[in-house]
């Protein structure tokens, strides 16, 4: 058993690389989160435009990264190799091209090709010259044929990636605050750069209150109602249709004169402090909250529909479980966790820059065009604005939201070290705060994290490393999640 064991590990690790997750994900993030980005912010509207025409907007199109490569002091291009990066102390790293044109008054007036900056390669990913080379070809070019791969070469540093535990977002759980003696719902809601986060609470008045962003306690039925659920009977079905909730039919009784979703809408206008005439405050309260409530599932006026269902599903799990009907979420659960990879921490930097970036576009454009003249916009792209934000972060660690230590130096004091090195999870807690819950050992770190392998110290249980073979599946988009649930035989219930 011994000998069939050790032959079925020695064959996973000659087929299966040790960092295959991070690398994965480094090429998810090149090949489909860079157009998802560039999708957020797609149109770019200066604010400041020549009196003579009646719009102006600039469009990004398509984005793409070459392979790494190096300019010389004399101008000539050429490919660079990790062994050379490390030797020059320069940065690993490859052109990022993106396609940009210009409208004027909706007729496109210049569309070219431009570079917007480097971005740092993982190696042995899809994009490193060191891919699908055999072992002999890694030695040829002066590489390790043992090295996983799956870090950075920053200023000739080889810098790894560390893995960031946190909470699953976009799902409702359900928590007792043995201080307060009440239970909360808590959800995050992230879309692109938003993270928002959701609180459902029971009050002594018996109602149930809603939080988000500056929209604080406001009676989750007048939410709903602002939805477009108007219908009591409509809301209860939503609910639930096979226990009754008294809890809620107090909620109805309570705002019966709430016709109509305007009526709903005002009222929650009101107790947020907006104080313009009624129209602006419908209209300013119907943008917040499709922007804000519940991003995850769109920021359009048709997904109202689905927020308001999805409002109802999660006032019903609070309610079954402030009853006592299904026990209280585990936030140790590693069901209720996700991991931040590489792919994930370098999407979360480059949105970030990159609305710098426009924002250096618009400033360069406005002030131009102040001057009385009309810049095409090959000039006011600044290449270096990018590249330069990324590549700080990735050498001192500093990530956005104010995290620190996302980035560090790769331990090379044994083989064993950088392996456990490159396979680090950290807590986004505290190490001088108890949490001693978080701290456990849990049933479910079984076949994913190392038991063993934690410091002692303030840090134990926060800072883990993940089971040899674990491997972490990479975000699948919601349309292939339904395709294939549909062709199991899942069927719409409208």
């Amino acid at each position: 058993m011994y000998k069939f064991g050790k032959t079925l590990i020695k064959k996973y690790f000659e087929e299966h690389n040790f960092v295959q997750s991070d690398i994965e994900s480094f090429n998810l993030f090149i090949e489909k989160g860079l157009n998802e980005i560039i999708e957020e912010n797609k149109e770019v509207v200066p604010t400041i435009i020549p009196g003579n025409i009646d719009s102006f907007k600039i469009k990004l199109d398509k984005i793409w990264v070459t392979k790494p490569e190096i300019i010389e002091a004399d101008g000539s291009k050429r490919d660079v190799y990790p062994v050379e990066a490390r030797l020059r102390k320069i940065t690993y790293s490859a052109p990022v091209f993106i396609e940009i044109s210009a409208h004027i008054n909706d007729v496109q007036r210049e569309s070219f090709e431009t570079q917007i900056g480097n971005m740092p390669i993982m190696l042995k990913s899809k994009f490193c010259h060191l891919n699908k080379l055999s072992k002999q070809e890694l030695i040829d070019k002066g590489e390790d044929p043992d090295d996983p791969g799956g870090y950075f070469i920053i200023n000739g540093t080889e810098k790894v990636l560390i893995k960031i535990e946190d909470l699953a977002s976009n799902r409702v759980l359900v928590e007792y605050s043995k201080l307060k003696k009440d239970y909360t719902g808590k959800l995050f809601s992230e879309r692109g750069s938003f993270k928002i986060p959701h609180t459902i609470e029971k009050l002594k008045d018996g109602l149930f209150y809603l939080s988000f962003t500056r929209v604080k306690r406001i009676p989750i039925i007048v939410v709903v109602k602002a939805l477009g659920l108007l219908k009591d009977e409509e809301i209860v079905k939503n609910i639930s249709t096979e226990k009754n909730y008294d809890e809620v039919l107090i909620n109805l009784f309570e705002f019966v004169d709430i016709k109509t979703e305007e009526d709903a809408i005002d009222y929650i206008a009101k107790k947020i402090g907006i104080t313009q005439s009624k129209d602006i405050r419908v209209n300013r309260m119907q943008e917040i909250l499709d922007k804000y409530l519940l991003p995850h599932i769109g920021i359009s006026n048709e997904d109202r529909q689905s927020k308001s269902k999805n409002l109802c599903k999660a006032l019903k799990k609070f309610i079954d479980v402030s009853r006592g009907d299904i026990p209280l979420d585990d936030k140790d659960h590693y069901m209720n966790k996700k991991l931040k990879l590489s792919g994930d921490l370098l999407s979360d930097l480059f949105r970030v820059n990159l609305k710098v970036l426009i924002g250096d576009l618009l400033y360069n454009f406005q002030r131009i065009v102040k001057r009385g003249k009309f810049p095409s916009i090959k000039v006011i792209v600044r290449e270096k604005l990018l590249t330069q934000r990324i590549y700080s972060s990735m050498a001192t660690g500093s990530w956005v939201g104010g995290r620190k230590g996302v980035s560090q130096r790769i331990q090379r004091l044994n083989f064993l070290e950088t392996m456990s090195h490159l396979q680090r999870v950290v807590s986004p807690l505290s190490a001088s705060q108890e949490n001693f819950e978080a701290r456990e050992l849990h049933c479910t770190h079984l076949g994913r994290l190392c038991p063993i392998e934690t410091p002692e110290g303030t840090n134990i249980g926060l800072r883990k490393n993940m089971s040899m073979l674990c491997s972490v599946s990479s975000n699948a988009s919601e349309e292939d999640a339904l395709k294939q649930l549909k062709d199991l035989g899942l069927k719409d219930n409208d």
